[in-house]
């Protein structure tokens, strides 16, 4: 029988495996870690469709961020205040076990603040923040520390701005550097990392599972953790959709006079400075439907409008280029709600990050990792 593989390569990478685990992102890193952690002698591989992190873990704005104000009311119109304040702590204590886990200088992390921009047409919603403000700041106070939420004028230079709101509290980081360590980290704990192979479907036999891949055929494994948040659909009946988001950045800038990550319109749309360069992405409240996808392309229409709001808004008085756009994919659904959880005797999963995958992923795949123990 003629194989693809060599013995060595069989023996060594595809036999005898007691965790797979499937997407190499935040939550996969993080669940293999913590799982290699308390089982040293167990053999875990990480199983990857593309290059890199397929999803959104290398392709994020590097938001250190919790919630801006009109975000938190915008959930809090359909949700408790104790679901909606949960999932805040959530966020905030996986941005803590992050910084713990790989060290601030590893992450490039800065606290330089989070900021919500208002414009004219948003001017009932800053109302409604500002009446609220105090309420906010109530309710996070024993979850962050105090006074989360302040107003601070606007001296970035931005156009057509009729208020900002300050979070003292939010940082950010550089994705590619979180992403780099956290690899590292995981080698380094002889957890083994397979990229361009491709899951097409996996089988819970209860006393383990087959994961089958197009390079591979199937492989067995004793446990199985699906981590591929927005494509985990592709392979598990779960509540979780693909929710595309568009980027630009800009090529580099000369004195550009703002720092921290910056939110508008509910956080639909997001920028930052970022080694003097704008990195500016969103907009997928323009057309929901067509961004309900796993397509990796561009689309024209938000891509128009980020340039719009950078050139009226962020950037209205200095001469800048677009350097190029991407795209990543988020996964979501009908609540902000993560999936943790055992699916079958021998699977977990762990999706649906909600946008937030930086803030709770580590988080996310601690607690993938204790549900396998």
């Amino acid at each position: 029988m003629q194989s693809k593989f060599s013995y060595w390569e069989r023996n060594s990478f595809f036999n005898t495996i007691d965790l797979i685990i499937i997407g190499s992102g935040i939550v996969g890193l993080n669940t293999a870690i913590h799982y290699k952690k308390n089982n040293p002698k167990h053999k875990v591989l990480i199983l990857e469709r593309g290059i890199l992190p397929n999803g959104a873990s290398t392709k994020n704005a590097g938001f250190a961020c919790f919630g801006s104000p009109s975000e938190l009311l915008d959930d809090l119109s359909t949700n408790s205040e104790n679901e909606v304040f949960s999932l805040v702590e959530k966020r905030w204590k996986g941005l803590q076990e992050l910084r713990k886990l790989i060290g601030d200088e590893n992450l490039d992390f800065q606290n330089n603040s989070g900021l919500e921009l208002f414009t004219p047409s948003y001017t009932q919603i800053y109302e409604t923040c500002l009446e609220k403000l105090d309420y906010l700041n109530k309710n996070l106070t024993s979850i962050v520390g105090r006074n989360t939420y302040s107003t601070v004028s606007n001296s970035y230079g931005f156009n057509n701005i009729i208020g900002i709101i300050k979070n003292q509290y939010e940082g950010q980081i550089d994705t590619g550097k979180m992403m780099s360590s956290l690899t590292f980290l995981a080698q380094s704990l002889g957890i083994q990392i397979i990229n361009n192979l491709n899951v097409t479907a996996i089988h819970d036999n209860e006393k383990n599972v087959e994961v089958i891949t197009e390079e591979t055929g199937i492989l067995s494994s004793r446990k199985v953790v699906v981590a591929t948040n927005g494509f985990a659909k592709e392979l598990l009946k779960l509540d979780v959709e693909p929710a595309r988001a568009q980027v630009l950045i800009t090529k580099p800038l000369n004195n550009l006079p703002f720092k921290g990550t910056f939110h508008y319109n509910k956080g639909y749309y997001y920028f930052r400075n970022i080694h003097n360069r704008v990195l500016f992405g969103g907009g997928r409240n323009l057309d929901f439907k067509a961004e309900n996808t796993t397509s990796l392309e561009n689309t024209p229409l938000i891509i128009n409008e980020l340039s719009r709001i950078l050139k009226e808004v962020i950037l209205p008085n200095t001469k800048y280029e677009i350097d190029y756009t991407w795209a990543g994919i988020m996964g979501v659904g009908n609540t902000k709600q993560n999936i943790v959880k055992q699916y079958s005797n021998n699977i977990i999963c762990a999706v649906r990050m909600g946008g937030m995958g930086v803030a709770i992923g580590s988080l996310i795949g601690k607690e993938a990792a204790e549900l396998l123990n």
